[in-house]
């Protein structure tokens, strides 16, 4: 067996562990890549260190303590529920506007997995008590915020444009944005209304009769399908603190959008703002940031960096060149990605080791616009993400209120998840064509 086919069966296996353990498989890449590296490629040390992307571990740090700060002082969760407000009387705009939200608060920054955490809870809470089918609100905050997963200023965004520009193709970071914002609205919205959604915008909602709603909006902290059709009412006025942070993720946004701010140095700047001025923990939030995801995502890019050096990379692009052609690479890399992400970390894991091969697949089939199978990896991926089996769905169905089916809830988002592989394939051939 040759170093480049040893390495790409050490990503299977890490690829395998996975789908199917609790270890975080950055740590496990890491040490697979320094004994292959060192013990049988004879290569230093300092080559596979060097491999560890610095410049993407301190984005993702400065980035996620910022709206780790905005979460834990509560302003994340004020401005979802003033939105929500705007809705009063239509429970089919209730539902649109979860999507809406989770996009909004996905793109600004927190990502995918922190808004669906954020959202998940009040969302299929509001559903109970007004009445919308809890399937029919797990996709739409879902997919809301997997909309905008790939946001320049969101951890997703920032890993994949990192490895886009990496391998050559830089730039594309509002494209790739575009791209599966729309993909998300049309299966969100498409499958909202066949399975029902468009009932939900013919009876109105009334004000809530609760005077001093708790925290979720609802008596005694118990949301029922019987409660009355209302929407909770807003018992916490913001706050100087929740103004400020607004104050410096606006200001953030707009110096990376107008001056080309790094996104990740100004992230740390703005973090230091909120906690000197006292409108913050930093201790809560470092402690709440989602460590796990950024050692898997920066240590599998350290077996990624191996698999280049050994020609690794090339080994899986001739693998996915046989099953496919220049027509059909588009809808044959979204179905793989999908059918890999439905188990695997969309971010850590499938889009680190598929986007490295964009370029030579793209050459070995004669493909002009590598930027198409780069974005139907990237779309594609995401698609199956409200899956029971990935932590968006995983959270909807820990959020379902009680009285919820969350065993037939669990198998229509199995369900849904499974056959969002087929159906990004068709999107992704109809959004990308062959991309010659």
């Amino acid at each position: 067996m040759s170093l480049g086919e040893l390495c790409v069966a050490a990503l299977g296996v890490v690829i395998v562990v996975s789908c199917f353990t609790k270890l975080n498989v950055g740590v496990l890449a890491i040490g697979i890549a320094w004994i292959i590296g060192v013990y049988v490629a004879g290569l230093p040390g300092a080559s596979i260190i060097a491999g560890f992307p610095t410049a993407l571990f301190l984005t993702l740090v400065g980035v996620t303590l910022l709206f780790s700060l905005a979460q834990s002082n509560g302003t994340l969760d004020r401005v979802a529920r003033y939105a929500v407000r705007t809705c009063r009387g239509n429970r089919g705009l209730v539902a649109a506007m979860y999507f809406v939200m989770a996009a909004a608060l996905a793109t600004i920054g927190p990502g995918n997995i922190a808004t669906a955490a954020i959202l998940a809870p009040m969302a299929m809470s509001t559903a109970a008590r007004v009445g919308i089918p809890a399937f029919l609100m797990a996709i739409m905050v879902g997919n809301g915020a997997n909309a905008g997963a790939l946001s320049p200023f969101a951890p997703t965004g920032i890993i994949v444009s990192g490895i886009m520009t990496k391998i050559g193709m830089p730039g594309f970071e509002w494209e790739s944005y575009a791209y599966n914002l729309l993909g998300h609205a049309i299966v969100a919205f498409g499958g909202f209304f066949l399975f029902g959604g468009w009932k939900l915008f013919a009876r109105p909602l009334a004000p809530s009769p609760v005077a001093n709603a708790l925290p979720n909006g609802v008596p005694n902290g118990v949301p029922t399908a019987g409660t009355p059709d209302c929407l909770p009412e807003i018992d916490e006025p913001m706050e100087f603190r929740h103004w400020l942070t607004i104050g410096v993720v606006a200001a953030l946004i707009l110096s990376v959008i107008f001056f080309d701010v790094n996104v990740g140095m100004g992230a740390f700047v703005c973090a230091v703002i909120l906690v000197l001025a006292r409108a913050a923990d930093d201790g809560v939030a470092i402690k709440a940031m989602p460590w796990g995801v950024i050692v898997m995502v920066c240590g599998v890019t350290v077996l990624i960096g191996l698999l280049e050096k050994t020609q690794g990379i090339d080994l899986l692009v001739s693998l996915i060149a046989r099953l496919s052609t220049a027509e059909s690479v588009t809808a044959v890399v979204a179905l793989l990605t999908g059918l890999v992400s439905v188990y695997a970390s969309t971010s850590g894991v499938v889009l680190p080791a598929f986007l490295p091969m964009v370029p030579g697949l793209a050459l070995t089939l004669g493909v002009t616009d590598a930027s198409a199978i780069a974005q139907s990896m990237n779309v594609g991926a995401h698609l199956v993400d409200v899956s029971p089996l990935s932590t968006i769905g995983a959270l909807c169905i820990a959020s379902a209120a009680a009285g919820t089916d969350t065993r037939r809830l669990f198998n229509q988002l199995l369900a849904w998840g499974l056959s969002m592989c087929v159906v990004g394939a068709v999107i992704c051939y109809v959004m990308f064509g062959a991309g010659a």
